[in-house]
Formats: C-alpha cells, structure tokens, sequence
C-alpha cells in the first residue's frame, strides 16, 4: 500500500486553485497590514478525524504554526478542538477554506468506513474524484478498509468491457499469463456461468457484480467447490442496509459509495485572538498610559476650576 501511496498531487496545487489572483475580501480589509493571530479548527459532529496530515501542511505554507490536539483515525465528539493555529492572518484565513475542505472530505469517508468495517472487511473501488483518489483512498485506510486498487497498473481486473473485447474468460486469461504477468489477476463476473469459468481458468479473484444476496451465497458456494483457492469479492449496489446479507458470502465486499457518497463531516476555523508583537503592545500600552494621564491632569484642572467657583 505504501508503493501506491506515495504520489498524492501537490497540496499546493489545490491552494492555487482556489486563491486565483488573491484574497480580495482579506487584502481590502487588512491592506498592508498583517497581524498576528491565533485560531481553533473544531469538530463540529463526531467523527473519526481524517486529512490533518493535508491541513497542517497547508497551513505550514501559510507560515502559521499547527498544534495537533488529536492524531488521524481517532474517534472524536463534538466540539472537540483537533488543531490550534499561530500566524499570519491573511495565510490562514486564505488557507481555511481548502484546509477544512480536506478534512471535511476525508473525515467523512474515515467515519462511514469505520462504522462499517466493525461488520466486515471492506475495499474501496476506483470511483474516486478526479485528482482526489489519494486522498480519499488515504481515508479509507485511515477508517480501517482496504483500498483495492489505486491505479490501473497496480493488479488485472477483467471486467465486462473486457470481455466483450477478449470474448471470453478463458481467453482473456490466457492472454494475461502468457504475457508473463505473474501478479494478481481478478475477473468481474455478471452472471454464475461467468464466476465458474473464470474459477475453474484460474483466476485468484472472482467479482461477483450486482448480484442479489442469495444468488452471492449460491456462486460463492459454487466457487468454493470448485476451488477454495480463489477469493470471492461482491460488488454493486450494497450499501449499509444490506451490506451484512453479503457479508458471510464473500471475503471483501467493495464499495464505490465509500469514496463517491459519504457525507462531509463539519469542521470551522475560529480566529480566538490577534496577537500584537511586542513593539505594538508596548506602543498601545503608552497610549493608554497617555490617555490616562491625560484624563487624571483634566480631572484635577477641573476640580481646582470648581474650588476657584467656590
């Protein structure tokens, strides 16, 4: 997994994206200005937290200081705080937005596939967000699942588009192991006849695509007498409702809806403090000095006026 890992796309790239041209809204406000302040990014749902790796770098390049609170993968309440931040105010509050984005996203796919792997083992599939797969993959692991395949070049996977091409399983089989390739091969079946052929061919793995529960426990029964070497995985339509009627049928259930349809989780950032360098500090702090001096000598011009009255 770490092989496939490595080669997320540049954190920066996505912070360019969506800075254009500039903050407006912050560089009309501060101008030349560029205080110091100090902010809280906060749950606001529990969750099991995910992409503070991804926030802390951005805020780095913001030249804001991170202080983690909590780690990836823990289980969190409510109103926990899962980051402070110490730095300039137009970096971080450029960096807001697509820093909770990233944790908003992968925190949601983390928490739906927590609650589900506590029921049975379960894969990604490649119906990820264009430029976000690693991201959402990464997530996935995070929360306890398999990720499956990250890219076309890391396993065969027959699928029926395939087939229409190769014409047949056995074939298609042939072909692959001819080539030389000794790695993983799996085969997406539509059908019971398509499942056995591809067992009896060899295939490590047999796809069982959309079919029903009780015709899953019929292929998988079918398969195992077949060859008990070969895995079974099912696919297609299962979702948290009826995920456990395929559970005792398969060895991994895969599920695009963990990385397509799992719901944001709320994050906010809060500015809580600006922070003043200490020739500032000092400098308001004569001021105050000077209006207090300057009120104390009115007040006793005042009273020497009213004693004179008098």
């Amino acid at each position: 997994m770490e092989r496939a890992m490595a080669g997320g796309a540049d954190l920066h790239w996505y912070l360019r994206e969506d800075l254009g041209r500039g903050d407006i809204t912050t560089e009309l406000l501060l101008g030349a200005e560029d205080p110091e302040v100090k902010a809280v990014v906060t749950a606001n749902e529990a969750c099991v937290v995910a992409g503070l790796d991804e926030a802390e770098e951005l805020f780095r390049a913001a030249r804001a200081q991170v202080f983690r609170k909590v780690l990836d993968g823990e289980e969190i309440s409510r109103g926990t705080q899962v980051m402070t931040l110490q730095g300039s105010a137009k970096g971080i509050l450029a960096t807001e937005r697509v820093a909770l984005n990233f944790l908003m996203q992968m925190s949601g796919i983390a928490t739906e596939t927590r609650r589900l792997v506590k029921r049975v083992r379960i894969a990604a599939t490649r119906k990820t967000t264009p430029g976000f797969r690693y991201y959402e993959k990464k997530a996935v692991a995070i929360g306890g699942g398999a990720t499956h395949r990250f890219r076309l070049d890391e396993m065969v996977l027959i699928k029926d588009n395939h087939l229409r091409v190769a014409r047949s399983v056995s074939s298609a089989l042939e072909r692959v192991r001819e080539s030389g390739y000794t790695g993983r091969v799996e085969v997406e079946a539509q059908d019971i006849e398509t499942a056995l052929e591809a067992a009896r061919a060899g295939a490590d793995v047999v796809m069982l695509d959309n079919f029903p529960p009780k015709e899953v426990c019929s292929a998988y029964r079918a398969i195992q007498r077949l060859n008990r070497a070969v895995e079974v995985e099912v696919s297609g339509g299962i979702n948290a409702r009826n995920i456990l009627s395929y559970a005792r049928c398969a060895e991994t259930i895969s599920l695009g809806a963990l990385t397509h349809s799992a719901r944001a989780v709320d994050f906010s950032l809060t500015v809580v403090e600006v922070v003043e360098d200490e020739e500032g500090a000092r400098a308001k702090e004569l001021a105050r000095e000077m209006v207090k001096s300057l009120t104390e000598e009115l007040a006793k011009e005042h009273s020497a006026k009213r004693r004179q009255r008098l």
